[in-house]
C-alpha cells in the first residue's frame, strides 16, 4: 500500500520530466507516452535563454534563503522568550501576535505595496519580498509551543548557575534542543517563500522575476509550448527536492537523538 502511494505521489514530477523532454505534439498524444523524449537540452536552453530562467533562479533562491534564515532565527528567539522568560506583559503580547495569523494576507497588500513603494521605494526589488517575510507569527508560536516541552527549565537555570548570559543560553543550549523543530519551520518557509505567487506578481516586475512569475510568463503568449512550461517547472522543483532532501535528514536527526536521549 505504501508503495502504490509513493507511486502515485511521484508521478507527477515524473511527468513533468517527460514532459520536459518531448514536445507539444508528443504530450498532446491521446493516451498520452510515458517515455521519455530527447528534447530536454532544447527545452531547458529555451527556457533560459527567452524567459530568463537563470535570473528567476537566482532571484528565488535570494529571497527564500534569506527569508528562511531569518525566520527561522527571529522565530526561534522569540519562542525562547515567550516559552522560558519571564517579563510584564508576555501573555498579552502572545495574544497580539498570535491575532496577526487571522487576518487574512489579501487585506495587507494594498498597504503593503504602498509601504514598499512609497516610504522605502523598494518596489520592483526582491527586498520588498525579503523585508515583509523575515518573521512570521506561526514561527514565534510554533516554536514557543515546541520549546515549552522540549526544553528543560533546570537546564537553563544550570547554565545561569555556570554564569551564561540570555544570549549565551541562546547559543549553547536553546538551539541545540530546538534543531529539529528549526528543521521543520525551516522546510516549511523555504517552501511557502518559493512557491509564492501572489506577493511576486504584484512587488516585482517582469525584469526582475521569481520562478513563479517567470513560470507564469513561460504560460503567456497565444500559443503556449507545454514543453518549456514543463522544463521551466522542472527546473523551479529542483532546489526544493534538495532543500527538503537535506532538511530532512536533520529533521530525522534530531528526533533519533531525542529518542536515545530519552
Amino acid at each position: 500500500m505504501l508503495s502504490i502511494v509513493v507511486l502515485v505521489s511521484l508521478f507527477p514530477l515524473y511527468w513533468s520530466f517527460v514532459g520536459a523532454s518531448r514536445d507539444n505534439a508528443a504530450i498532446s498524444k491521446v493516451p498520452p507516452t510515458l517515455i521519455p523524449g530527447g528534447n530536454l537540452l532544447h527545452n531547458l536552453t529555451t527556457a533560459f535563454t527567452d524567459f530568463d530562467m537563470k535570473l528567476a533562479l537566482f532571484n528565488s533562491l535570494t529571497v527564500s534563503t534569506i527569508v528562511t534564515i531569518s525566520v527561522v532565527l527571529t522565530s526561534t528567539m522569540a519562542g525562547f522568550a515567550f516559552a522560558k522568560l519571564r517579563f510584564k506583559g508576555r501573555g498579552a503580547l502572545l495574544i497580539v501576535v498570535v491575532a496577526t495569523m487571522m487576518v487574512p494576507t489579501q487585506l495587507g497588500i494594498i498597504p503593503l505595496y504602498i509601504m514598499m513603494a512609497n516610504w522605502f521605494h523598494l518596489a520592483g526589488s526582491v527586498w520588498s519580498l525579503i523585508l515583509p517575510a523575515a518573521t512570521s507569527a506561526f514561527g514565534v508560536f510554533f516554536m514557543r509551543q515546541y520549546l515549552v516541552t522540549a526544553l528543560p527549565t533546570e537546564l537553563l537555570d544550570a547554565g545561569r548557575v555556570d554564569g551564561c548570559s540570555t544570549l549565551q543560553l541562546y547559543w549553547h543550549q536553546v538551539l541545540p534542543v530546538a534543531r529539529p523543530a528549526m528543521a521543520v519551520l525551516g522546510m516549511l518557509t523555504f517552501l511557502a517563500t518559493w512557491n509564492d505567487f501572489f506577493w511576486p506578481i504584484i512587488a516585482l516586475t517582469s525584469q526582475e522575476p521569481t520562478v513563479q512569475v517567470a513560470l507564469r510568463q513561460l504560460g503567456g503568449g497565444y500559443v503556449h509550448d507545454q514543453s518549456v512550461i514543463m522544463a521551466g517547472t522542472l527546473l523551479g522543483t529542483v532546489p526544493v527536492l534538495v532543500v527538503f532532501g537535506l532538511l530532512g535528514r536533520q529533521i530525522v536527526g534530531g528526533i533519533m537523538q531525542g529518542a536515545v536521549k530519552g
